[in-house]
């Protein structure tokens, strides 16, 4: 999945009790609702490792 700033690839990230996406370029980091209606396959299945995301 890419940035939508900077077009670099974002990553997941966890964090103390959340989860965020972070990118590898501009370092923006977004939360999951943020960009859950631009989610890749790729992004989902890293996702769908985590028992919980808590929307903060």
């Amino acid at each position: 999945m890419q940035c939508n700033r900077c077009g670099h690839k974002l990553e997941v990230v966890r964090q103390c009790r959340r989860v965020r996406l972070k990118c590898s370029g501009c370092h923006h980091e977004y939360q999951i609702h943020e960009v859950a209606a631009d989610l890749d396959r790729e992004t989902e299945e890293l996702l769908e490792r985590y028992t919980c995301i808590i929307y903060d």
